[in-house]
């Protein structure tokens, strides 16, 4: 039990701010583009509680908390996105679903750069560290999940943003069913060959990103 309230303390703030953050960034790109329609709810806000799903923020990170799995994670209110209202709709979807894994992977650079003034600094107190190890985890799995190249995850938003209309429209009316196929790859443990490759990518890439900081803290 204790295990598990230890895990659930660590990971809270990383899945917090990390689903927070995507979904305002979804608003805030939409509304730059010519939809008002998240701004207008109010979603273009940095406030949790105006992005929670009691089932995808709360209930799921706790049920993974309690089987002991090695990753939390969760999902929020999906911003709503009216499409005809951008200025371009197609070109602008790819930027507005870009946003949010962008969001993603922005703040995995800061909680790996937090980690290394830490480092630097010589605090000793675990917990910190383990906090900025987890919202590193948890963005870069919300980025290579939702850069998934299937509607209704953002990377099928890309994807149909990228096709020529004769094969954009087609797959994008995949959209129903993108949840129930993801899940039977998730399940058949499928799922990996995209998130394990692309979330080393990510990794990699930030790494790069975040060497001058550690010449200079070294």
């Amino acid at each position: 039990m204790n295990d598990i309230i230890q895990t659930i303390a660590v990971y809270a703030l990383p899945i917090i701010f990390a689903i927070t953050l995507h979904e305002a960034a979804h608003a805030y790109a939409a509304r730059y583009f010519g939809d008002l329609t998240a701004y207008a709810q109010g979603r273009m806000s940095l406030n949790p509680v105006r992005h929670i799903d009691p089932f995808g923020t709360i209930a799921i990170p706790l049920v993974l908390a309690l089987l002991s799995s090695p990753f939390l994670f969760g999902y929020a209110k999906p911003v709503p996105v009216d499409f005809s209202r951008l200025r371009r709709p197609k070109r602008d979807m790819l930027w507005v679903a870009l946003a949010g894994p962008a969001a993603n992977l922005l703040m995995a650079l800061g909680w790996m750069a937090l980690y290394l003034v830490m480092d630097a600094a010589g605090l000793d107190e675990v917990y910190f560290f383990e906090v900025a190890k987890a919202g590193i985890v948890v963005n870069l799995v919300l980025f290579a999940f939702n850069l998934f190249p299937l509607p209704p995850l953002d990377g099928g938003r890309i994807m149909t943003s990228l096709l020529p209309n004769r094969f954009a429209f087609p797959f994008a009316r995949l959209e129903p069913y993108g949840f129930f196929i993801v899940l039977g790859l998730a399940l058949l443990n499928l799922l990996k060959y995209w998130m394990i490759p692309v979330v080393a990518a990510a990794n990699a890439l930030l790494s790069v990103l975040v060497s001058p900081l550690k010449f200079l803290l070294t």
